[in-house]
């Protein structure tokens, strides 16, 4: 038996030729994986920042618990980017990552203290860590005709099309069963679980060759265009809290605690609909312009939920919302694709991820004291100003690339041309 008709294994050649509604087989049942996974996990996160009230938990610790989760697991993006790429396979840790949090989701309907909590979503997270930067770069591996922006769009879409089902499911379970968190937990690991069968039945490993493997790290194996474009990310997720504080924001507003997931329901709708669009745009026009503009557009929303408690201007502001996530989440990705060689994508994207999520901790900090002690108007201005600063950055980041050749990267917009 060769190695192209092993199961679960691919040459790049074959893996490439199979399309599943114009998209490469990799790519849609990576998508499909996530749709299950972020219904599950969005199921819970939707009525999250309510439950924690309920079991004594501040608004501030929910800053905290969001951070530390999210931060103290982000080595592990790294880590597992790097060594996804060292031995050349990116499922195995897919598999794991997914598995532990399936596993890890029904075990909240036990937790009666917010440290049990905090406990569990690092675990989760963890098990996040090990699976984004490899299945960023099976993606990237699996892209056809330089669509990065596309493929990695319906990405994005998969996963908030999960977003809108979770929180629809958990409106249903509220609804009927008005205040029971325990019960929605519990159902809430079954799409999660779903979700493991099709990564071992739909994805196909792609097969590199001993040549392609990155063996050792260096910090000049990256471009400088890389580490540029890593500081203005870290710029605008210290104002990126987490969106937690929006969900309470809208309760404060008026919004009866059964409605919050239907309210985040909205922006996943509209990033939906956006994200592949918004990423074929971003192919033909370049990565940074839509970036550029997607950090504007999170300043507007951020300045909004400072200035506003109308209910009508809330919901509106959720939408707006929506429109920004297609604007950057997966553009930032593809963005790192596009720059970062072939054998060190897992390595780039992993170290990218490590970055949002640490920063996470001061930026959910900062956000959580400030709403707690300061004002509740504050963090949402701290985060338009840094959104801001962020795009002018990142505007200057465009402008110099398109006037300074370097040897090592490719622009966004094409990456066959050298920057």
């Amino acid at each position: 038996m060769t190695m192209n008709n092993m199961p679960g294994i691919q040459s790049r050649g074959t893996s490439r030729d199979i399309k599943i509604l114009g998209f490469n087989r990799n790519i849609f049942f990576t998508g499909l994986t996530s749709f299950l996974t972020d219904t599950s996990v969005k199921m819970i996160y939707s009525v999250m920042p309510m439950f924690l009230m309920s079991i004594g938990a501040s608004k501030a610790s929910l800053g905290l618990i969001e951070g530390v989760a999210e931060s103290t697991a982000s080595l592990v993006k790294a880590l597992s980017g790097f060594w996804s790429d060292k031995i050349g396979k990116n499922k195995p840790f897919m598999l794991v990552g997914y598995a532990i949090s399936a596993i890890i989701m029904p075990l909240y309907a036990f937790v009666i203290s917010p440290i049990q909590v905090l406990v569990l979503r690092f675990a989760e997270r963890f098990g996040k860590g090990i699976r984004t930067a490899p299945r960023d770069s099976l993606i990237a591996a699996s892209v056809t005709n330089k669509d990065t922006g596309r493929s990695f769009g319906l990405q994005k879409a998969m996963d908030n099309s999960g977003a809108i089902a979770g929180p629809l499911m958990a409106f249903a379970m509220l609804s009927l069963f008005p205040d029971n968190y325990r019960l929605l937990f519990l159902v809430a690991g079954i799409p999660a679980i779903a979700g493991i069968f099709v990564i071992i039945f739909g994805i196909k490993e792609i097969r590199k060759s001993k040549a392609e493997l990155f063996q050792k790290f260096r910090f000049r194996d990256f471009s400088k265009r890389y580490y540029l474009f890593l500081g203005i990310i870290f710029i605008f997720t210290l104002g990126n809290s987490t969106d937690a504080l929006l969900l309470v924001k809208a309760n404060e507003a008026g919004i009866k605690v059964a409605l919050i997931p239907l309210v985040y329901l909205v922006t996943n709708a509209v990033s939906v609909i956006a994200s592949i669009p918004v990423g074929s745009l971003s192919d033909r026009v370049g990565k940074e312009k839509i970036l550029v503009v997607g950090f504007l557009i999170y300043a507007l929303v951020y300045f909004g939920f400072g200035r506003s408690s109308d209910t009508a201007v809330i919901i509106s502001l959720f939408a707006l919302y929506g429109l920004y996530s297609a604007a950057t989440d997966g553009i930032q990705k593809a963005f790192v694709s596009d720059i970062v060689d072939t054998n060190k994508k897992g390595t780039g994207l992993g170290i990218y991820n490590a970055l949002v999520g640490i920063t996470l901790l001061p930026a959910s900090i900062i956000a959580g004291v400030l709403y707690d002690k300061v004002d509740s108007r504050i963090p949402f201005y701290f985060g338009a100003v840094m959104a801001i600063l962020a795009a002018i950055l990142m505007g200057i980041f465009a402008i110099t690339a398109l006037r300074t050749p370097t040897a090592v990267g490719t622009t966004a917009g094409n990456p066959d041309r050298k920057a």
